[in-house]
């Protein structure tokens, strides 16, 4: 009988008190590549991790280390590109679930992620690992993986936090950012992660962040993550991501990865030793290796298998829910399954590109291609030609391939046009440096439109590619991303009608980089990169900027058409505390079933800051049969209306007037209404060298200073008017003031104090 069991638990304090010092220092190395450092003596095994996150890359102990072509077999699912245009939280976590089984069955205990970074600028190589350009979907989405995978005993990565954006300079650069971009766009999707979904361990990224390594930085990896969020998981670097070890454990960086040989160990000792770490520290990054290492048992008990067949099928939907109707001109698509020649061309048909490239690499278990699912779907009924039509990383045309692709094309009645990314386009470790499609692809295009009208472009690409010149000489463009082992299969149910495509964009597609937020700010210069657009990252830029766009971001076609009506809203408003219910009717108006992506946005026209036009909120998605009405009912919480008060250092929500939007993409309102919220007076606490303005607004404070100055003609309303932006120390000190500098101070205490007891 094969022996399930796996190890007994660990008692963790017990064996926290008999480590000696070297032993937990060592605890927070790496053993190699993969694997934590087991304490034998003690029974403390190795915790075994492995890349992630569409598919499980774990190396055969005789893989070289940098070849990341050689794997064990397993799924390859849809990359996050792909699986963020589902817009599907319940999918996401099926996918992450299957994940987790094939780690119990390879006896890996961590997965390497999710990638929750924004997509701050098109450029990025490694945006297909990672969700959107909105913090709000990508935390949702993440959130559904991790709880997924960790349903099955198995933990996660979260990662790269934070800021991981680029990846020019990707292990020094310093991205220069505010606080309250920070807080907005590029830490809240970790933060619901975190908050939401527990994940076992975060990944820190490599790069620093205002000049601190995130790898060594207290504020990020203590204060944030764990004072603020509560996050009781263990912290890990990217591989090789450590600068100054003892300063990272101070900071809150548990373990290094992969193993520095002894180096990061002796440092450690060495800095206990010397007094300029304390071994408190050490216990602390210690225990939660021990901690990790008791979760991880589950997935040591041998004998533990999962169902292929099934992961592909699930691989099949998932790809299927993630490819996005762009374009449909005359309702080109779906191919109807009888009728002329269909000329399947371009050598992405027959040879996908579906997944990206560096450390997330899967070796498939199987592999589709969508010409032999269209050829297989399509025989007996329909002729199915082929021309490659490019050589995929070539830089120049090929006349004959191209001549050949005309000449298939002029004798069709519709022709199905495969153009993308090569793999040499976007990988993890460089940037890309344009968006364009290859020039041979393109000039295809032209030639191939020529011979037919009726062209239908399927796209391959890990990354948003710049839609002009080209998009226009394409009647039906299916947005098909990276997607996995299976996508042949789905691309063929898509362009046939067998499914009905139901993607929607996770990131805005813009007709040229020239448009995009980030010109002269990526990927930075000097050892810097500045954040210099701010908020306004993805539809928020385009929006505020009033910028055309290609396709807008949640935009996505169907076979089917959907109404909207009979918008409410319900509001619990108790000044910070804040729930709305936005509830709504969708019907499928069109003969075919179909799949919805209700989106709701929110709006604050009147603020003290500065907004941005929309953002997204919430969204959910529902499935109707023609005809069928059904009730949608989406819940926003008080972060919905919240923005990051720099000087209160903590979220406000102002009172007044928000807009609610409900919409089929962000730049498609369906319904509208607006919501008067209370909120709060938000006041900052006073300080002598903040603005005189400042004193003089205070409902407190500026009464009382009113007061003092009455009858003084110097000192009149004319001139304190003059004086608003002054810091109130500073006009203090000018001749004939009647409030002395000194008691400044306790004028502050006397007005903050009051204020807060009225909070």
């Amino acid at each position: 009988m094969t022996d399930t069991t796996a190890p007994g638990p660990l008692d963790v304090p017990r064996l926290l008190s008999q480590l000696t010092l070297e032993e937990k220092a060592a605890l927070l190395d790496g053993a190699d590549r993969w694997h934590t450092e087991p304490i034998e003596r003690l029974g403390v095994p190795a915790v075994m991790m492995a890349d992630g996150p569409h598919g499980l890359r774990k190396q055969s102990p005789e893989a070289a280390l940098n070849d990341l072509h050689e794997s064990y077999p397993a799924t390859c699912f849809p990359p996050a590109v792909s699986l963020a245009s589902t817009w599907d939280p319940a999918l996401v976590h099926r996918v992450g679930a299957a994940l987790g089984d094939e780690c119990r069955a390879a006896g890996v205990s961590i997965l390497l992620g999710p990638g929750v970074n924004m997509k701050r600028s098109p450029l990025c190589g490694r945006n297909f690992e990672y969700y959107s350009e909105d913090p709000f979907l990508a935390g949702e989405l993440g959130s559904a993986f991790v709880g997924g995978v960790q349903s099955r005993g198995i933990g996660t990565s979260l990662k790269h936090f934070a800021a991981n954006n680029q990846e020019t300079q990707r292990r020094h650069v310093s991205a220069e950012i505010d606080e309250r971009t920070l807080r907005e766009i590029y830490l809240p999707a970790f933060e619901r992660v975190v908050t939401q979904a527990d994940p076992w361990t975060l990944m820190c990224s490599y790069n620093r962040i205002n000049g601190v390594y995130s790898a060594e930085n207290p504020w990020l990896l203590t204060r944030v993550l764990r004072d603020e969020w509560g996050f009781r998981g263990l912290v890990m670097s990217d591989w090789d991501a450590v600068n100054v070890r003892e300063h990272g454990v101070a900071a809150g960086l548990d373990l290094e990865m992969p193993s520095s040989h002894g180096v990061g160990t002796a440092r450690i000792v060495q800095a206990v030793r010397d007094g300029a770490l304390s071994e408190e520290a050490v216990d602390l990054c210690a225990r939660r290796v021990l901690e990790l290492a008791n979760r991880s048992l589950p997935a040591l008990a041998p004998g533990q298998t999962f169902d292929a067949d099934a992961h592909h099928a699930l691989a099949r939907e998932a790809a299927t829910r993630s490819a996005v109707l762009l374009k449909n001109a005359g309702d080109l698509l779906p191919l109807s399954a009888s009728g002329g020649t269909v000329a399947v061309i371009g050598e992405l048909a027959r040879t996908p590109r579906y997944q990206g490239a560096g450390s997330s690499q899967v070796v498939p278990t199987r592999l589709d291609d969508a010409l032999t699912a269209l050829q297989g779907a399509l025989a007996g009924s329909r002729a199915v030609t082929f021309a490659p039509g490019y050589v995929v990383e070539a830089e120049a045309p090929d006349p004959a391939l191209v001549a050949e692709a005309v000449q298939h094309a002029r004798a069709a009645d519709v022709v199905v046009l495969f153009l993308g990314l090569p793999p040499s386009y976007e990988s993890e470790g460089y940037d890309r440096p344009h968006m364009h499609l290859p020039g041979p692809q393109v000039a295809l295009l032209e030639a191939v439109a020529e011979a037919n009208a009726d062209v239908v472009v399927v796209l391959a690409n890990g990354s948003a590619v710049a839609m002009d010149p080209w998009h226009h000489r394409a009647r039906a463009l299916l947005e098909g991303w990276l997607l996995g082992q299976a996508g042949g299969g789905a691309v063929a149910d898509l362009l046939l009608g067998s499914a009905n495509p139901s993607g929607r964009l996770a990131e805005t597609l813009p007709l040229a980089y020239a448009h995009t937020p980030t010109i002269g700010t990526f990927p930075g210069e000097h050892g810097q990169v500045r954040y210099g657009e701010g908020l306004l990252i993805g539809y928020r830029w385009y929006d505020a900027h009033r910028i055309d766009v290609a396709y807008p971001f949640g935009h996505g076609l169907s076979y089917t058409t959907f109404g909207y009506s009979d918008l409410q809203t319900e509001a619990r408003d108790a000044g910070r505390e804040v729930s709305v219910q936005v509830s709504l009717t969708v019907t499928n108006t069109g003969q075919r079933a179909g799949r919805e992506v209700v989106q709701v946005y929110v709006t604050d026209p009147e603020c003290s800051v500065f907004r941005p036009e929309a953002e997204l909120k919430g969204f959910a998605a529902v499935d109707l049969e023609p005809g069928q009405s059904v009730r949608v009912t989406i819940a926003l919480d008080e972060r919905a209306f919240s923005y990051w008060h720099v000087g209160l250092a903590r979220w406000v929500i102002e009172g007044g007037t928000f807009g609610i939007r409900v919409c089929s993409s962000s730049r498609d309102t369906r319904l509208a209404t607006d919501l008067e919220l209370a909120g709060e007076d938000p006041l900052q606490p006073l300080s002598p060298e903040l603005p005189t303005a400042m004193w003089l607004d205070h409902p407190i404070a500026g009464p009382r200073i009113r007061e003092l100055l009455e009858g003084d003609p110097e000192y009149d309303d004319y001139r304190m008017d003059r004086l608003r932006e002054n810091p109130f120390d500073r006009v203090a000190r000018m001749r004939g003031f009647p409030i002395p500098e000194a008691e400044l101070p306790a004028l502050a205490a006397q007005a903050n104090a009051s204020t807060d007891a009225g909070a």
